[in-house]
């Protein structure tokens, strides 16, 4: 099948985005606008949390109920949620039902009710939001692990901290919404049924005479990194590991995905024989993949029970490390088989694909088809991951653990 886009760029700097899709009935949109959690101001981190729940409190001449009632009636499925350096709203309908929620989403975007009102239970939500972190510390070994190891403030917990939330004011949160919901740098993306000339005139009407100030920059410092442990009086010892990968534009991105895979694709993978099958070590282990625009990481958990945290953890930093001795043609085989379906067999659906061409705008300034993804999937080597792996090694872990006792993590020195 051939594979339809369509690219454009506004005056005032949005980027419109379609995929046409003429064998589905269906028809999704993703924004991504940047105000994310690394924007928010250094007083209030949860800012950016706060203002996604609030956009969606009125907007237009609807208020709470009418938005949500609009919303259902058109059978529209809509989620929205906080990046580094975005906030993300989606919406899933059907094809013919686009233009009406396209309209919506005009308002939520352009005429957000942000009343007095509405905003302490958005506020409070969020408080909720990070209070549960303590009822699942492996959630919370991820966010934590990523704030030590991207320069702050990109790996930002999106929540912000309990202080700063019980302070938050609503002129805060309205002050960020306004510097960072705005068309430049905002990228609307559409795949599905859709007629684009139609969805582009539509588009261009309701959003061309909007303006806002240009996005600016995010200044960061040093990551943290080091060695980290949150003391937890529990059943359960939680270990996070972080070390350097490539980012999305580099040339060795297949080869770091295919390595991850390799890692951590499946039932067969090394973590999971390794740690779990072989030693019984762990309940979960996993390698993750995950990049912003300037910086990526590797991102190791592995949840396990205190009397065996030290050798989860020191078997753990061996797998990481053996993969650089070779990969077996088995191996890669499996491993190419298992990144086609993280990234090709999901991107067949209209929300899979909407997101992917706004992040591919994003990390890339173009869009990439299911067919270049498969190919470069393909065309990755042995000796690419060998490449990869001899310009990332396993090594410079950013380490956190969150149990009764902290381990000792010298090995990882070595």
């Amino acid at each position: 099948m051939i594979e339809k886009y369509f690219t454009e760029r506004l005056d005032n700097g949005m980027v419109l985005l379609g995929e046409e899709m003429p064998n589905v009935s269906s028809a999704s949109m993703m924004v991504l606008t940047p105000a994310g959690a690394a924007h928010s101001p250094a007083d209030a981190p949860g800012a950016a949390a706060i203002g996604s729940e609030w956009l969606l409190r009125g907007a237009g001449d609807r208020d709470t109920r009418g938005i949500h009632d609009a919303l259902d009636f058109l059978g529209c499925r809509h989620h929205e949620a906080v990046r580094s350096e975005h906030i993300s709203l989606s919406a899933a309908q059907l094809g013919s039902n686009l233009p009406d929620v396209l309209a919506i989403y005009a308002d939520i975007l352009r005429r957000p009710g942000l009343s007095d009102e509405t905003f302490e239970p958005c506020r409070a939500l969020i408080e909720q939001d990070l209070a549960s972190l303590e009822d699942e510390p492996a959630r919370k070994c991820t966010l934590t692990l990523r704030e030590k190891f991207f320069p702050p403030p990109l790996g930002r917990c999106v929540f912000g901290d309990a202080e700063t939330l019980a302070k938050t004011k609503a002129s805060q949160v309205r002050e960020h919404m306004a510097a960072g919901v705005g068309p430049a740098g905002t990228i609307l993306a559409v795949a599905g049924k859709i007629d684009w000339q139609a969805f582009r005139r539509q588009a261009v009407d309701l959003f061309e005479n909007w303006q806002g100030a240009p996005g600016k920059e995010i200044p960061t410092t040093s990551a943290p990194g080091g060695v980290t442990h949150i003391r937890k009086d529990s059943a359960q010892t939680h270990i996070g590991m972080a070390h350097r990968s490539v980012t999305i534009d580099h040339q060795r991105y297949y080869a770091a995905r295919v390595a991850e895979m390799v890692l951590s694709g499946g039932m067969a993978s090394r973590l999971f024989t390794e740690v779990r099958e072989k030693r019984g070590l762990v309940y979960h282990v996993s390698s993750r993949y995950n990049s912003l625009r300037s910086c990526a990481a590797m991102l190791t958990y592995a949840g396990t029970t205190p009397p065996k945290a030290q050798e989860t953890f020191e078997v753990t930093v061996g797998e990481l490390r053996r993969l650089a001795d070779g990969v077996a043609a088995d191996e890669m085989d499996r491993a190419r088989t298992q990144l086609k379906s993280a990234l090709v067999m999901q991107g067949e659906s209209t929300e899979a694909r909407a997101a992917a061409m706004a992040n591919d705008w994003y990390f890339l300034s173009r869009l990439r088809g299911l067919g270049e993804l498969s190919d470069a999937i393909d065309a990755v080597t042995v000796d690419d991951v060998m490449a990869y792996l001899a310009e990332r090694p396993a090594r410079d872990f950013t380490i956190l653990v969150i149990g009764p006792e902290p381990i000792d993590t010298s090995v990882a020195n070595e």
